[in-house]
């Protein structure tokens, strides 16, 4: 169950985010600060993989895994562009609020394209995650 753990710790990563992102957009484009933080991603991630040996699994990637990581990557990119240009714009938790309705998405989806079944409560739950976010971003 380390995967809760990890859950936990990538949502306070993504709250800081929000918090040191709407701070660092307060005199910058947020198309430059996006590419910032892209680059400073990736060479960050760059150096882990070659301190933890990963790349050793790179020829393990074969055909549409290939296709599927890179269109990750591409929508991963156009997530945080426009979470960006919210930011810049909006309230740090109301974009946020907005932006974790991708949980609602994703249970959407993956029922589509992945084959989940969720039940009633699974449902009910991406109902509120939905409410909440409307009650948050309302004034």
């Amino acid at each position: 169950m380390i995967w809760i753990l990890y859950a936990f710790l990538s949502a306070i990563f993504a709250a800081l985010v929000a918090i040191f992102g709407k701070i660092g957009l307060q005199n910058v484009d947020s198309t430059l600060a996006t590419t910032v933080r892209s680059i400073v991603m990736a060479v960050f991630l760059f150096l882990l993989s070659l301190v933890l040996g990963k790349y050793s699994f790179l020829p393990q990637i074969k055909g549409k895994v290939w296709l599927y990581i890179v269109l990750s990557g591409i929508a991963g990119a156009l997530s945080w562009l426009f979470y960006f240009f919210a930011l810049k714009m909006g309230l740090a938790s109301a974009v946020s609020a907005i932006d974790r309705l991708s949980v609602v998405f994703v249970v959407v989806l993956s029922v589509f394209f992945l084959g989940e079944h969720f039940s009633l409560y699974a449902i009910l739950g991406a109902v509120l995650m939905a409410l909440g976010a409307v009650l948050i971003v309302m004034k």
